[in-house]
């Protein structure tokens, strides 16, 4: 894969240079305080993509993400856009007008290299750890719940005039390198043969050829990798899951929307769900005792049952107030009736929730097949263990994707997690 050339006065910036580009911008350097040379700089990035600094001074600190013109998971073998910045920092400049409480805080943006500044949020960490632990969070799926159905319906046809919707769709529209990435690492690659796919083998290897041979499991995938491909509904945030959300334990911000562009909202909702059974599934492997984690994984069904539930009561209610519901899909003059009008929204919720099962499907499968995984199963040392949990993701998975009638209510969808969770699945060693 050729290396994508950078542009005149891009330059990777490091511990020793980030401290000189915050000093030339006023309103940082005032943020931070004191000398600049006397600011405390640590590269903690640990993400797939970019890299990122915390830099530190007596009057505060702040967090400042780079884009590397390559994906820093794999290395200069695999080139990425910079301007992936620019589309984060677009998506975050709307996200702190709509949700500014569940989000970190833009300060800057440098657009010859590539440079976000933001907030730095503290003691957060990403919220994936904490749940790993065990550990409950207070509110977060309530919460979760609100920034998603506020930032997906204010940027819908629902809430925007058509014109004003399509010139916020094509300022995306150049963020296709990064939904190419999506488009194969989520609804091609972990279902076929390929050199980025990985899974926890051989435990895994019935599971992996299943899945490359199943017919019907492909052309469910082909579907949702279409809806993906062309329904631009909403500004979506493209990558939401646990690791892309901060807390403290209680104060809940997301995170990390350079994946962000417009397309079915039943993505970023499905990928949530997805995320909170994947904790669900690998608590066995992080318990101390046989079922010691019981109460825990009843609370990960509950939250991600209140993640739909919130989202579909908070949605509805934007969609009740004319002052939000002022877009020109559905126009008051057409739908006077309130009950006819909640019709339609049944009927539009009941399309969303049914994506949303099977985007959360796709998630399910790609985090134990492809190339990037979560450290939920990963932390699990016993490789048997590992593999018996994923299996039983894996197997949820495949119902959600071919037999998605089954899963009319998220009930549905929690009451088969539960089944599989106790069941003992089937390895191939």
């Amino acid at each position: 894969m050729p290396a994508l050339a950078t542009p005149p006065g891009y330059r990777i910036l490091d511990e020793g240079s980030i401290g000189e580009h915050l000093a030339s911008r006023p309103a940082c350097a005032e943020l931070l305080g004191g000398d600049p040379a006397g600011w405390k700089v640590a590269e903690v990035g640990d993400g797939n993509l970019n890299q990122v600094f915390i830099v530190a001074g007596p009057a505060g600190s702040l967090v400042a993400k780079q884009a590397l013109p390559y994906l820093r998971l794999v290395g200069e073998a695999w080139p990425l856009p910079l301007s992936r910045a620019y589309f984060e920092q677009l998506a975050l400049r709307s996200e702190n007008e709509i949700t500014p409480a569940l989000v970190p805080k833009l300060h800057a943006y440098d657009p010859e290299l590539y440079c976000i500044v933001m907030e730095h949020l503290q003691p957060h960490e990403i919220m994936r750890k904490p749940m790993i632990a065990g550990k409950k969070i207070d509110g977060a799926a309530a919460k979760l719940a609100t920034f998603m159905a506020r930032n997906l319906f204010l940027t819908s046809d629902l809430h925007l005039a058509a014109g004003a919707k399509r010139q916020r769709a094509g300022e995306f529209g150049g963020n296709h390198v990064l939904c190419g990435l999506t488009e194969n690492v989520i609804f091609t690659e972990p279902y076929i043969e390929h050199a980025n796919n990985r899974w926890t083998a051989p435990h895994l290897d019935g599971h992996a050829a299943r899945w490359r041979a199943d017919t019907e499991l492909h052309a469910a995938v082909s579907r949702l990798k279409l809806k993906f491909l062309t329904e631009a509904q909403a500004l979506l945030h493209g990558d939401l899951h646990t690791g892309s959300i901060m807390t403290d334990g209680a104060d809940i911000r997301v995170i990390d929307p350079e994946f962000a562009f417009f397309g079915p909202m039943g993505f970023d909702v499905g990928k949530l769900i997805a995320n909170f059974l994947i904790s669900f599934f690998s608590q066995r492997g992080h318990e101390n005792a046989p079922g010691a984690r019981d109460p825990y994984r009843q609370w990960l069904l509950q939250e991600a049952e209140a993640l739909w539930t919130g989202f579909d009561r908070e949605f509805r209610a934007l969609w009740n107030d004319p002052a939000q519901a002022a877009g020109d899909a559905w126009p008051r003059a057409l739908h006077p009736d309130p009950a006819a009008l909640a019709a339609e929204q049944d009927r539009y919720l009941g399309s969303l929730y049914a994506d949303a099962v099977g985007f959360c499907g796709t998630s399910l499968t790609r985090r134990v097949l492809g190339i990037a995984h979560n450290i939920d199963y990963e932390h699990i040392a016993d490789e048997q263990l590992r593999a018996s949990c994923e299996a039983r993701a894996l197997e949820l998975s495949h119902r959600l994707l071919t037999d998605p009638g089954r899963f009319g209510a998220i009930g549905d969808v929690l009451a088969a997690a539960e089944e599989l969770d106790a069941a003992s699945p089937e390895l191939s060693s």
